[in-house]
């Protein structure tokens, strides 16, 4: 096995590795041209986005600038997916985001991560391992969500935390390390931030 196949298998590697270097250089020029895009130039930045993610789905909206090792080459987006200014994709191997999730800004997603032995780590090796997050998730501004975390469906992950483990669908978890504070329940229908009121015509029947 090169290099370059051991992107997405969990096995140590080294990142310098011409051939995967000049992949991911070739990527990083489209990336450049998504940044460059004017405010109106909504088009070009759906058309570069298809070009750059592995992939987009229906109206999804990624807020310039995006910073990311492969130019999105390894994320797959779900439709309606949002994400607001600054959001870091750490993708040298596959970041999975469901329908209708939202990333605050400052978001940062990374799939890499370094050995703790010093020896390897002085050698520039590296290993990723996948992010799972589910539908309609919602990852306040700064969440870092570290190498092969998945977080359930509907789940909102508090502004500021650090995921390092799996979190479960339809929770509230905030903190460094995030940990769940409690479920999603019958008062979130009731109320939308301290103490006011939904109003009951925005519910699903």
């Amino acid at each position: 096995m090169n290099e370059y196949d051991k992107l997405h298998s969990g096995d140590i590697y080294a990142p310098g590795d011409e051939t995967i270097l000049s992949e991911q250089f070739r990527l990083l020029e489209k990336l450049y041209d998504f940044n460059a895009t004017r405010p109106g130039e909504m088009d070009r930045r759906m058309s570069l986005m298809k070009e750059m993610f592995a992939e987009v789905g229906e109206n999804c909206y990624i807020e310039p600038p995006l910073h990311s090792n492969w130019a999105g080459h390894h994320t797959h987006l779900g439709n309606n997916v949002y994400a607001n200014f600054n959001l870091t994709l750490v993708d040298d191997t596959h970041i999975y985001i469901g329908d209708s999730t939202m990333l605050g800004p400052n978001v940062v997603l990374a799939t890499g991560g370094h050995p703790v032995l010093p020896e390897l780590r002085e050698q520039g090796m590296q290993f990723n391992m996948p992010i799972h997050i589910g539908r309609n998730c919602w990852l306040g501004a700064g969440v870092i969500v570290l190498p092969g975390v998945t977080i359930g469906d509907n789940s909102v992950i508090g502004a500021g935390s650090v995921v390092t483990r799996d979190i479960p669908a339809n929770v509230v978890a905030v903190g460094n390390p995030c940990r769940v504070m409690r479920p999603i329940g019958e008062k979130d229908r009731e109320t939308y931030f301290r103490g006011r009121p939904i109003d009951p015509s925005l519910l699903k029947k």
